[in-house]
């Protein structure tokens, strides 16, 4: 399903980054980051909450706005209950909707923020997102104090929270348009390949938009899936050239091949994943190069592996799901 807008416009972006991230080639472009994984909090799920509620304070205070000038906020993050977003979102008393859709979450909160507006029921909303390194890992993988030895397939939770807000207000950059992903399930099973979970996804949901808007790639001046890593972001490539046709190697690449130095930064394996990975490489110099039209048309596609421990632990496959939004530079 892809939906086209007339009137939904960025105003604003903000970006706070943990202490990997900001060793990355991308930290001159955070608006805050900080250097420690507790975040001066006594656990990493309020250290999350924290780096989120920083980004929405930061967003506020770059628009000059306050807390009354915003219709709702839309956030999700990897937590069970999305508790970081229900704890730094309930401190502001904006009206909230939660949502998860994994590593998708942010492009699906720019979709239904921009829905939203482009049907005249709101006129301000605040898509965010967050996810920590140990937070996560904690609740989806081995437990971080064992220490396991991971496979170089294994992608590297980002740390930090992000936001983004849309606005009935014109401005240089629109939502032009979007695509909502589907369930994917090609039979993968492997916690530790994310990856190859998500690139299926990823190519349905391209496919799907390009289809629909009679488009080819390079429409776009860039491509960019929000958290494959090294490995997934091959598969990618091969996927839609195999099943589609389609070759998007010209004007692709990936958010957590981008946010970190592969070389130097080892541990982060075959990259970023987490739901604030993409929101901080499109919130930051993704943005800021569409503000200096340096690029003019940016094909946003989150990805999303809707995975839960209890179901791999039961040998069920683990689904996925990718999320497409369409930026543009207003002439």
């Amino acid at each position: 399903m892809t939906f086209k807008y007339n009137n939904v416009y960025i105003e604003n972006t903000s970006t706070v980054a943990g202490p990997y991230e900001a060793k990355g080639p991308l930290k001159k472009y955070f608006d805050k980051t900080f250097d420690d994984l507790y975040n001066k909090e006594k656990s990493w799920e309020l250290a999350e909450a924290k780096s989120l509620e920083d980004a929405i304070a930061t967003l506020l205070k770059k628009s000059k706005l306050n807390k009354k000038d915003i219709d709702c906020i839309i956030s999700g993050d990897l937590l069970n209950q999305i508790t970081s977003s229900c704890y730094s979102s309930q401190k502001y008393d904006f009206p909230f909707l939660g949502i998860y859709s994994a590593c998708a979450t942010s492009c699906e909160g720019i979709i239904l923020a921009s829905t939203m507006i482009d049907s005249k029921k709101v006129k301000k909303v605040i898509a965010a997102t967050s996810s920590h390194n140990m937070s996560s890992e904690k609740q989806f993988r081995n437990p971080t104090e064992y220490g396991a030895p991971k496979p170089k397939t294994a992608t590297f939770t980002a740390t930090g929270g992000a936001t983004i807000l849309l606005s009935d207000t014109k401005s240089d950059i629109k939502v032009e348009s979007s695509t909502i992903g589907r369930i994917i399930d090609l039979g993968q099973t492997d916690p530790l390949h994310m990856g190859s979970v998500m690139a299926p996804a990823a190519a349905d949901t391209i496919n799907r938009h390009l289809t629909d808007l009679k488009r080819t790639p390079d429409y776009y001046d860039l491509i960019l899936t929000g958290d494959l890593g090294t490995y997934g972001k091959e598969i990618l490539i091969d996927y839609m050239k195999t099943e589609f046709g389609t070759d998007i190697s010209a004007n692709y690449n990936d958010c957590g091949v981008m946010l970190y130095d592969l070389d130097k930064q080892k541990e982060v394996l075959a990259g970023g994943s987490g739901p604030v990975c993409s929101a901080l490489v499109n919130y930051s110099i993704i943005y800021e190069k569409m503000k200096k039209k340096e690029i003019r048309r940016v094909l946003l596609v989150t990805t999303g592996a809707l995975f839960s421990p209890t179901m791999v632990y039961q040998h069920e496959n683990i689904l996925s799901i990718a999320h497409a939004v369409s930026l543009e530079v207003v002439s």
